[in-house]
């Protein structure tokens, strides 16, 4: 006597087909993709004539409405960590929560969509969800963190010595950035993202996105539609983040 599939095995054979279903669609990667690889091209033509879009079963399934915690688990990289034991810091130094969330933050395009530029990109992502003291903060930390300030201890990290050289020098918009920062009401705020940014880990601190479950509930205000479906300025980048491979 034969009995019904349970509900794993259920959930089994689907993820089985729409991966069968993905291999006969051409995954197609952005432009940009290629140009960081040093080629100023599409990539090779894909094979067939159908191209993938929706919803990705290579990546763990996001729900309908997703949060920041969603994207947090569900599609951040694992350097994550790094903005966790930053927002770890910044709360042991007694900081104001929202200054804790802008340490949590200050590197999600990072993590999350793109490295260039990250501060201003990052910003941008969060400005319909912060406090606009936040997302200034976390752009203008894309400045701040290549020019020391003795007041409060911040030097110039010997780890961008090693990775950019001794020769290094930012580019102008970037100076241009800093000198205005150094006049603004919130230039502090921005410092202390430098202040508490890691640029070591220790391995021996282990935090969990869920210490700043509460912080999170307070200081972001997650749309009730989900990030990504609520027509924001930034929304089509939270939902480029969740389906990173749509033909367009």
């Amino acid at each position: 006597m034969s009995t019904a599939p349970s509900m794993s095995e259920r959930a089994d054979e689907l993820e089985r087909r729409q991966i069968e279903e993905l291999a006969e669609r051409a995954v197609v990667k952005s432009f940009l993709f290629h140009l960081a690889d040093g080629e100023r091209s599409f990539g090779p033509r894909p094979r067939g004539s159908r191209r993938h879009m929706g919803e990705d079963p290579r990546l763990p399934p996001m729900p309908e409405k997703p949060t920041l915690l969603d994207f947090f688990r569900l599609r951040f990289a694992p350097g994550q960590a790094h903005l966790l034991q930053s927002a770890n810091l910044a709360q042991e130094a007694g900081l104001p929560e929202k200054m804790v969330l802008a340490c949590l933050l200050h590197d999600i395009a990072i993590i999350g969509f793109i490295r260039a530029d990250h501060g201003y990109w990052g910003a941008q992502l969060l400005e319909p969800y912060v406090d606009e003291e936040v997302s200034w903060a976390i752009r203008m930390h894309q400045a701040l963190r290549f020019f020391p300030d003795e007041s409060v201890g911040y030097e110039y990290p010997d780890q961008y010595r090693r990775m950019f050289g001794e020769d290094y020098r930012p580019d102008p918009y970037i100076v241009a950035d800093y000198e205005r920062a150094r006049k603004h009401r919130w230039y502090m705020s921005a410092r202390m993202i430098c202040v508490n940014d890691l640029y070591s880990f220790d391995p021996d601190v282990q935090v969990e996105i869920e210490q700043f479950e509460d912080i999170i509930g307070r200081h972001f205000r997650q749309p009730p539609e989900g990030l990504g479906n609520d027509n924001t300025p930034a929304s089509h980048m939270w939902r480029t983040i969740r389906r990173p491979c749509n033909a367009l």
